[in-house]
């Protein structure tokens, strides 16, 4: 089996490296890396990996087009790298199965499935300069779907798929359509560990890039234009009084997983999945899912039905102009 991974980055350099690293030890074979502008060493990264042969460079520039760029990023997968499966990935985001190598869990997906979703378990920003592996040890737990959509730590799924030319990645990877690929439901046996933000600088750049088109980045954006983002950045932080308040609320996890990996990886030592808390509570994860993807559904039907409204309203006062 031939394992693509593709991914969208941009001045991700506190995380990049790790990020490949850790992949490339966990069973990928290549990576393909759309590169927007970045100018804070991330490029140097991403070609250091290419000159090793393990990585290709895509540069673009100017407006963000995200779902173009990740669907030809996983079409070149599999017509010019013969990917037979494809992982797409943010800088942020570490693919973990929860038992067993990544391509065996691929391997061991019947035909005619096609499409699978990783569960995406959310790192909280913790106090502290040091590296964000060895500070950002927690997660939030979803016993119930969080429906804010100013909150970062929503519950939600990452893609991947087999090998295609005809797939389509749609904005954040969390949904891909293939006239051919049939997708399998409600089966996570990947976490995809997901750290958001890690520092002030990089929660500013973060925020800023995306604007105030997403509710989870439109107060860090707010603070940044105020010059306040310093303040805005502590807010989220979990001090050691608050995570042991979370966790004996249920609330937060200790999952030391990324960190205990890339310390294997510093090593030279692959790396190796193993049962954890986590395993305990991705049912009741993966059933938050559930619920928020029907909040999220009802959301866009309620949209959809004021759309058509609006439409309807206006064709019956055109008639009765038309009269």
């Amino acid at each position: 089996m031939k394992l693509v991974q593709t991914l969208l980055v941009r001045d991700e350099a506190d995380v990049v490296d790790a990020q490949i690293a850790y992949h490339l030890g966990a069973g990928v074979d290549f990576v393909i890396a759309t590169d927007h502008e970045s100018t804070d060493g991330t490029t140097e990264i991403l070609e250091a990996y290419a000159r090793d042969g393990v990585l290709r460079r895509l540069p673009v520039s100017g407006e963000m087009r995200e779902a173009a760029w990740r669907t030809a990023m996983a079409r070149l997968a599999a017509t010019e790298h013969g990917a037979d499966w494809v992982i797409n990935t943010d800088a942020d985001e570490f693919w973990m199965p929860r038992g067993g190598a990544l391509k065996d869990v691929l391997a061991a997906i019947p035909e005619p499935y096609g499409i699978i979703w990783a569960l995406s378990r959310q790192f909280v920003p913790r106090p502290g300069t040091g590296w964000f592996a060895e500070r950002m040890t927690a997660r939030v737990c979803a016993a119930a779907p969080i429906n804010d959509p100013t909150s970062p730590y929503r519950p939600h799924a990452k893609a991947a798929h087999r090998g295609s030319p005809e797939i389509s990645v749609r904005y954040g990877a969390h949904f891909v359509g293939s006239p051919r690929l049939q997708p399998l439901r409600d089966w996570y046996a990947v976490d995809c560990l997901h750290f958001p933000f890690r520092s002030p600088g990089q929660y500013a750049r973060k925020c800023t890039r995306r604007g105030t088109e997403l509710g989870q980045y439109a107060r860090g954006t707010l603070a940044s234009e105020r010059g306040d983002v310093e303040r805005a950045y502590r807010e989220l932080l979990v001090s050691d009084e608050a995570l042991e308040a979370g966790v004996a609320a249920g609330l937060l996890a200790v999952d030391t997983r990324l960190r205990d990996a890339l310390r294997g990886v510093q090593a030279g030592v692959a790396p190796r999945p193993t049962r954890t808390p986590a395993d305990d509570d991705a049912v009741v994860d993966a059933a938050a899912l559930r619920e928020a993807d029907a909040v999220r559904l009802q959301r866009r039907a309620d949209a959809l039905a004021v759309r058509v409204g609006k439409l309807e309203h206006r064709g019956a006062e055109r008639r009765i102009v038309a009269r």
